[in-house]
């Protein structure tokens, strides 16, 4: 039985494709183990699966004054420390690391013991926590072509993002129960992420009425976001957040608008969902989520309202639109390269691990 060491965390992004690929590890008797943060996000959902876990003290790294600059450091070399500890008693064979800041320093520590690493980075371009680790890495696995041209040919491989495969499975039957909508009117859903997205919620419930002439909408909008006043809508239903009925509403949505995520777009991809894109504006974020849209867009994959750009017009027409060519979106998404991901990746790492 080969052993693996996964690590990743601080945000859902970066724990929720090693879930995606835990069960066929498994299947490949391969002995599992996590390595995060003490109260990190991952935490509570690697230990739901019964997977061991072990937290490590934690700094993040920023490029930004903040007085935590001055004690961070001292944290992430405790988290050094901690991971040697624990790379020496569990004598793993290979670590795939998904990135967050936790992961720099089991990865540093990874090299010091020569254990081969793989990194997943799933944005087009590498965040910092990848960069300060692509040189300790054997290879480096991403979701776009372009994020190939910052990374080192010999260690690249475009393998895209692992998606948790219960997604696939949804029922639709199960979605009209659980939200009591129709079967006989095309579905939209908005996702917002976890906290939802107040612009998005904004502008898509000011569209209400011409929307739903044409569809029936469901709509997560994130923590503390549902409108009171809409809740008697029909048509219409709002829920902060979802969990195992994710995959049927799924299943019944005939398009989707998202935030770009590079997680998120990839469940959508891998679903082949038309999808309207709104990333997250350059002014909130480091822009990945723009490039991340712009590059399903050129792709033939999405359409994309950049956040600036978004009125209520434009919205109405560009959902109108989507809808009315969703088929070309559809095989365009049926002919991408990327629906192998969770075999391209576990393949590698029993490559990887044998050497």
């Amino acid at each position: 039985m080969k052993r693996i060491i996964l690590t990743g965390g601080g945000s859902a992004g970066h724990v929720t494709p090693n879930i995606a690929l835990i069960p066929k590890l498994k299947e490949m008797n391969y002995e599992i183990h996590y390595i995060g943060s003490h109260d990190g996000i991952e935490k509570k959902l690697i230990e739901e699966m019964g997977i061991p876990y072990y937290g490590i003290s934690s700094g993040k790294l920023r490029r930004y004054f903040d007085p935590k600059n001055f004690s961070d450091p001292f944290k992430v070399i405790k988290g050094y420390r901690d991971s040697k500890k624990l790379l020496k008693r569990i004598k793993p064979h290979v670590l795939f690391s998904k990135g967050g800041f936790v992961t720099v320093p089991v990865v540093f520590a990874a090299k010091k013991f020569k254990i081969p690493v793989i990194i997943h980075e799933s944005d087009m371009t590498p965040g910092l926590a990848n960069r300060l680790s692509i040189s300790s890495a054997t290879k480096v696995c991403c979701n776009f072509p372009e994020t190939l041209k910052h990374l080192p040919k010999d260690k690249a491989v475009l393998t895209g993002s692992p998606i948790r495969q219960e997604l696939l499975s949804g029922n639709k039957i199960s979605a009209l129960n659980f939200c009591g909508l129709s079967a006989n009117k095309p579905t939209i859903m908005i996702i917002g992420g976890s906290l939802g997205s107040a612009v998005v919620n904004n502008f898509v419930r000011s569209i209400l009425p011409a929307l739903l002439e044409e569809f029936q909408v469901i709509h997560l909008c994130g923590k503390d976001k549902i409108d009171p006043s809409l809740t008697a809508l029909k048509g219409y239903v709002q829920y902060e957040y979802v969990k195992k009925e994710l995959a049927d509403l799924f299943a019944l949505s005939d398009i989707i608008i998202s935030r770009a995520g590079a997680n998120a777009i990839c469940e959508i991809l891998a679903l082949k969902k038309p999808n309207l894109l709104i990333p997250l504006s350059a002014s909130a974020s480091r822009g990945d989520q723009i490039l991340n849209a712009n590059s399903f867009q050129a792709q033939g994959f999405s359409k994309v309202i950049e956040e600036e750009n978004l009125t209520e017009e434009n919205l109405l027409l560009t959902i109108q639109d989507l809808y009315k060519n969703r088929m070309q979106y559809i095989q365009n998404m049926k002919e991408s390269k990327q629906d192998n991901t969770i075999s391209i990746i576990t393949q590698l790492i029993e490559t990887t691990a044998t050497k």
